[in-house]
């Protein structure tokens, strides 16, 4: 079943254009850093936007779509562009990661955000699931893309998390890495495939794990095979760090 409700993300015709539907912000009060991906290790601040078009079983952060274990009136607030550059700029911290959720489906209400974003001297990374693909007027200096797309372990069919003309779109605009989360080698195989298939380069390889017992393990069951294929590792330095906790 679809745990997740309809996405009402069309805030304009109730006259709350460029308000945008908000999770979590975090990295100003308490400082952090970007945790995975080719900015690992960097101090960066969030911003993690609600709502997603994906269910997938094993989504580390369901609280921003699955309502049937979490509370949307609890767990999601509406926001101006002008509150969270406030926030933003109060931190001299250069990277600002957009997340989610899905925050491409937010993307109209995100333009003018980053645009501001980027004229204060910020630097911008969105975490997309690679399933829409961005507007133009994302597509400009200062703004990279760390693509994840979910293959079947994750927990998702995908017919529906694996969408050839958004990522035609991200290789084209040559803004984008493309991270994917692995367990085993079988999971490298079926991402060796769609790389192939989709030209995705290039590609970086998460290991699965919400303990650092669990991410130690599959880093070593998964290291070889990525030297192999020289592609890039990613540890999730969130985990190793702060045990996963939110907000960090």
């Amino acid at each position: 079943m679809n745990t997740s409700q309809p996405i009402d993300i069309d805030l304009a015709a109730s006259g709350t254009a460029f308000r945008l539907i908000v999770a979590e912000c975090f990295g100003v009060e308490v400082p952090t850093f970007q945790g995975e991906g080719p900015s690992c290790g960097h101090p960066a601040l969030f911003i993690r936007l609600s709502r997603c078009n994906l269910t997938c079983t094993k989504c580390d952060t369901k609280y921003t779509w699955d309502w049937s274990q979490f509370d949307p009136r609890k767990e999601s607030t509406k926001r101006t562009v002008a509150d969270l550059m406030a926030w933003a700029t109060s931190s001299p911290v250069e990277l600002v990661v957009i997340t989610g959720g899905e925050p491409l489906l937010q993307q109209a209400r995100l333009v003018p955000l980053v645009e501001q974003l980027l004229a204060a001297g910020k630097r911008v990374e969105f975490e997309t699931n690679g399933t829409i693909a961005p507007v133009p007027e994302l597509l400009v200096d200062g703004v990279r893309f760390n693509v994840s797309p979910k293959i079947a372990s994750f927990g998702m069919d995908e017919a529906k998390s694996v969408v050839p003309a958004a990522l035609k779109a991200f290789v084209a605009s040559g803004r984008a890495a493309f991270k994917f989360v692995a367990s085993s080698v079988a999971d490298l195989d079926r991402i060796a495939e769609l790389a192939d298939a989709h030209r995705l380069t290039p590609v970086w390889v998460m290991p699965e794990g919400t303990t650092a017992d669990a991410i130690t393990e599959t880093t070593q069951v998964l290291a070889d095979a990525v030297a192999a294929r020289r592609w890039h590792f990613t540890t999730r330095l969130h985990v190793l760090a702060f045990a996963d906790a939110r907000g960090r």
